[in-house]
């Protein structure tokens, strides 16, 4: 894998501390992620890519919706959250990459839909993934920009104010998904959870 910058390099540190453990912090997530997973409409057969995977809670959902015939992918920057998601046994539902979710080392059109959990405010350059994810995805394919906690709620678990110029506010997501490649069809910012649901055009 090529040197990543310091941006990246802090980004795979600060996860790469807290990959032990870490979906025993967050317990009740899974079924937040099913219905994100859901919200892609995979089908039997289809491609499905989990851009910074993390440890890789989707892909046991992504491969029962899109069978054995289908493929999945994982893909995250931190060499330690993929050792846990294997140790998990997700290697089994899917390919796990270690490579930078803005920098996809795969082909043009090559996925019906991605998931990208917690990921695209952690981006040195939110629009360079978003166009890279638009280019690996096949025309009418669906994007997930996916929390499985509304913005306000992670706010305030953290202790903080919610910062009305966030990205992934309403008014600054659509235009930047626009200017991606992608058309943003759904936005779903609840306490519940964050789902910006787009179609590549």
């Amino acid at each position: 894998m090529a040197t990543i910058d310091s941006g990246r390099q802090q980004v795979r540190e600060f996860f790469g501390a807290k990959a032990v453990g870490w979906e025993k912090k967050f317990p009740h997530d899974t079924p937040a992620y099913a219905a994100a997973v859901g919200e892609l409409g995979l089908r039997p057969g289809g491609r499905a890519l989990d851009a910074g995977c993390g440890t890789a809670r989707a892909l046991p959902l992504m491969r029962a919706a899109v069978g054995a015939t289908g493929t999945v992918v994982g893909l995250d920057l931190t060499p330690e959250m993929l050792r846990e998601a294997a140790r998990m046994g997700r290697h089994r539902d899917g390919a796990l990459i270690e490579a930078d979710g803005a920098r996809l080392p795969l082909r043009d059109a090559a996925f019906d839909a991605v998931l990208a959990a917690g990921l695209v405010h952690h981006l040195p350059d939110p629009a360079d993934g978003l166009r890279e994810w638009a280019r690996v995805t096949a025309p009418g394919g669906r994007l997930a920009l996916f929390h499985p906690i509304g913005r306000a709620a992670l706010a305030a678990r953290r202790g903080h104010a919610l910062d009305p110029d966030d990205l992934r506010a309403g008014h600054r997501i659509g235009p930047l998904l626009a200017a991606t490649g992608w058309e943003l069809v759904s936005l779903d910012d609840s306490e519940e959870r964050y789902l910006a649901l787009a179609v590549r055009r």
